[in-house]
């Protein structure tokens, strides 16, 4: 009998992929209800299909992949039960998350008129997508706070400096970024980790970056408070998000940090990979004809001067998170909230800077910090 395979629509090359597997069925994430699954053998799933008894208990699934990082879509102690393989492709968009942020940073010194190593940035979580955000923001000098108590416990080393208790990160930084996975139980949980009385404390001009997880963030809280500057790409309750911070956000977008090219392909590999694993396999490369080309290599703009400025053209070029919270912007909440799942579904191809080309500067220590940051350099 040959083998189904129910896959979340927004996989790159997923019918490339996986099709010598068996029959591939390709749905949207919200659209994957029990019925469709009833006779598949495979599912692979991003973050909007529910995984849990109510999908799968009439099914005769074996295998279920996520292709992005959050876990709180699934329920792994019911698969686990059910003796079904889970395999969540972990760290897959940690890159694509860690340019979006650090866009923003840069941005945000530009803003300031401030060079990076006037900036301290707190970056409260340092797993996956915390580590790169660090590393990039070293090699571009800023000033680093890092809170993660979950590997200070493990006595794991501080990649900048000594591990910071959070309410002294929050007190110091210029920018706050979160990179916690949203959690309610254990010695550390992160739900309404920056509650009501934490952001109260902060300044007006003080920065809060959630690309996170919804819920981190005490949203009500977050509309009260001083703070003038609020990028958000992670909400509670999405797409239905809070209507009153949207209105407020300086960056709003529909949780797309993630987002780029390269990340939702690796997800889908990553599945693709274990799949053939779990059914003895081998696995093919035909699909990666069908990849997109190389783009075009940045400008340098010669009208600017300062480094931080002809960074942040750069990045633009590469992407421009502007774009999308522009592309987010409606009459009304509701068509916001309507958009929100259209835009995630439709979201335009955007590559990451290890796919992008500039020609090489004069100055040695801008071509090392384009370097570190992933670009190729000609």
């Amino acid at each position: 009998m040959t083998r189904r395979i129910v896959i979340d629509d927004a996989l790159p090359l997923a019918t490339e992929m996986f099709s010598h597997l068996g029959d591939i069925i390709l749905l949207p994430g919200r659209a994957i209800y029990a019925q469709a699954v009833a006779d598949a053998d495979a599912l692979v799933v991003r973050s909007r299909t529910q995984v849990n008894e109510a999908l799968l208990a009439n099914s005769r699934v074996k295998f279920v992949g996520s292709s992005v990082v959050g876990l709180d879509h699934v329920d792994q102690a019911w698969l686990a039960q059910q003796g079904i393989h889970f395999y969540s492709a972990q760290g897959c968009n940690a890159n694509s998350v860690s340019e979006y942020i650090i866009t923003l940073l840069v941005e945000q010194a530009c803003l300031r008129q401030q060079d990076f190593h006037q900036l301290t940035v707190g970056v409260v979580g340092v797993g996956h997508v915390g580590q790169k955000v660090v590393a990039k923001a070293q090699a571009l000098g800023f000033n680093l706070l890092l809170n993660d108590p979950p590997r200070q416990d493990q006595g794991d080393a501080c990649p900048a400096g000594d591990w910071q208790a959070l309410d002294d990160l929050l007190h110091q930084a210029d920018i706050i970024t979160l990179h916690t996975p949203l959690t309610g139980e254990g010695a550390h949980p992160s739900a309404n980790l920056i509650h009501a009385k934490r952001l109260a404390k902060l300044r007006a001009d003080q920065v809060l970056i959630n690309a996170a997880r919804g819920g981190i963030v005490d949203e009500q809280a977050w509309c009260q408070s001083a703070m003038t500057t609020k990028l958000i790409d992670c909400w509670q309750d999405e797409p239905n998000i809070n209507a009153n911070l949207f209105n407020q956000a300086t960056m709003a977008t529909p949780h797309i940090a993630g987002h780029s090219y390269e990340a939702k392909l690796a997800g889908g590999l990553w599945a693709y990979q274990q799949l053939c694993q779990f059914w003895q396999e081998p696995e093919q490369h035909h699909w990666q004809q069908s990849c997109p080309s190389t783009p075009a290599p940045l400008q340098f703009n010669s009208e600017l001067t300062h480094w931080p400025a002809i960074l942040l053209d750069l990045l633009h070029q590469a992407y421009n998170p502007h774009h999308d919270h522009q592309r987010l912007r409606a009459k009304t909440i509701e068509q916001v909230r309507q958009q929100f799942e259209t835009q995630r579904r439709d979201y335009p191809i955007r590559r990451e800077w290890t796919q992008h080309r500039i020609a090489k500067f004069a100055q040695k220590e801008w071509n090392q910090a384009l370097q570190s940051l992933g670009f190729q350099l000609y």
